[in-house]
């Protein structure tokens, strides 16, 4: 039951505190989740805009997050312009909680038009299964391109589960999103001056790992499931991931170690091999941000063998996009610690958080690769004359040499070698040990990195 801080703009909009798993936030409901008696969600009225504007501020001058609930139309036409003021003052509002207040939003129906934006503006967007949202709907589409498209291919929940990664989690209904954002507020502090709450567990620390390791199968080349690996390391089994449609070869999720909060950052060599493209690049630098801003540790856990190739991706931005996650941990200052679990090549290695990035510990397991890149690719650049016979002498030099972790060790590029069997107890030590860390960034008005 929400407590009013403001009057109703209409009988469906509602805003005031309220409970959400257990927390106390600001909730904003537009439209009734059930679609009220008429089956139609409303437009977003002037007045309404005023509302959920007012509804956002409240929250963060009482430094409480903000849950919204919306199901809409887009504006009335009957208001002319105002109509489109409605929806850009709660944009105005949403961006300056930014990183001062975790932010929600719940589309539980049509969330079309100008107002669609405000999901992109949410720190964490949940889908109800019935929802959907575009900016131009499906005539303007078929108008355009003369392909004819239904709402919910356009925009609906699968659409901004796999394509767009709008949605980070999908629910059933209405009751069931509340509960997915009050799983990801247990791991979220209030606001930004606050610390992450610490998690109920009774895992031991110093639990041995060995099925950790166990799951890198015997070939190099071999791919697995790398949230195997993530569940044995964290407490009790759990992670909660998401954006785990979009992106794939590249897992973020929430988990804890030892009762600490953290954020999981994974190469998912299921997916491409773990290769870095650009929606993965997008994903991570926007979790990597999300982690950072509400005090979040990060455990970055690299397999991968580098940006993907490909003539389409590096006309549509491969640079500028590879460069967003580049960004976002070199900027990162909550406590960063790495594990190489097997490949870790090229500009990728720079780009998963490696220690010239400001990563605080980095870890690798003995199978670790780490190297610009592997032997194959550089016999054929270093030795292109040789023979086969030659040459493939000279791959199995190369691997013995340079594709381990001990050089990187040499060179201080990894602080440590540890064994599976001993990695949470590493990590948790090394959480421990850097709970105390604080860092902050030279004063200015705000950075411009790259879109």
């Amino acid at each position: 039951m929400t407590v009013p801080i403001r009057a109703a703009a209409g009988p469906l909009f509602t805003a005031g505190t309220a409970l959400v798993g257990g927390r106390r936030v600001v909730l904003a409901r537009l439209a009734d989740p059930y679609h009220g008696d008429d089956g139609e969600e409303p437009a977003l009225t002037t007045v309404d805009g005023a509302t959920l504007a007012a509804a956002i501020r409240m929250a963060g001058e009482k430094r409480l997050p903000f849950v919204g609930i919306l199901a809409t139309t887009g504006v009335p036409y009957d208001e002319g312009i105002g109509g489109s003021d409605a929806w850009a003052r709660a944009a105005r509002e949403l961006a300056r909680a930014s990183g001062v207040i975790p932010t929600f939003l719940v589309a539980c129906g049509p969330v079309v038009s100008g107002p669609a934006l405000l999901l992109g503006l949410a720190d964490v967007t949940v889908f109800t299964e019935e929802a959907y949202a575009y900016v131009n709907g499906p005539k303007s589409v078929e108008a355009y391109t003369g392909v004819p498209i239904t709402g919910p291919e356009l925009g609906g929940a699968s659409a901004h589960t796999r394509s767009t990664g709008l949605a980070a989690l999908v629910a059933a209904d209405v009751d069931d999103a509340l509960d997915a954002v009050g799983d990801v507020l247990a791991f979220l502090p209030d606001h930004v001056d606050e610390l992450p709450p610490n998690q109920p567990t009774d895992d031991p620390t110093d639990r041995p790992t060995p099925e950790a390791g166990d799951v890198l199968p015997e070939n190099a080349t071999g791919s697995y499931d790398v949230r195997r690996i993530i569940r044995s390391l964290c407490d009790d089994g759990e992670l909660l991931e998401l954006r785990a449609g979009w992106a794939p070869n590249l897992v973020t999720g929430l988990a804890s170690i030892g009762g600490r909060p953290i954020g999981v950052v994974a190469n998912q060599t299921q997916a491409l091999a773990g290769s870095l493209d650009i929606p993965a690049s997008q994903k991570g630098g926007r979790f990597v941000a999300f982690c950072d801003a509400f005090g979040l540790p990060l455990l970055t856990m690299v397999d991968t063998s580098g940006f993907l190739p490909g003539k389409d991706l590096e006309w549509r931005g491969m640079i500028r996009h590879g460069a967003q996650m580049a960004f976002a941990y070199a900027r990162a200052t909550v406590p960063r610690i790495g594990l190489i679990l097997r490949k870790s090549y090229g500009g990728a290695y720079i780009v998963m958080d490696s220690r010239n990035m400001g990563n605080d510990l980095m870890l690798a397991w003995p199978s670790a690769e780490v190297a610009v890149m592997g032997a194959k690719g550089a016999v054929e650049i270093l030795h292109r004359s040789e023979t086969p016979e030659r040459r493939l002498e000279l791959e199995e030099a190369y691997e013995a040499q340079y594709l381990t972790p001990y050089p990187a060790a040499e060179r201080l590029s990894i602080t440590a070698v540890v064994e599976p069997a001993d990695t949470r107890a590493e990590l948790a030590a090394g959480l421990a040990m850097l709970a105390t860390k604080r860092e902050r960034l030279r004063r200015r008005s705000h950075d411009n990195g790259p879109l």
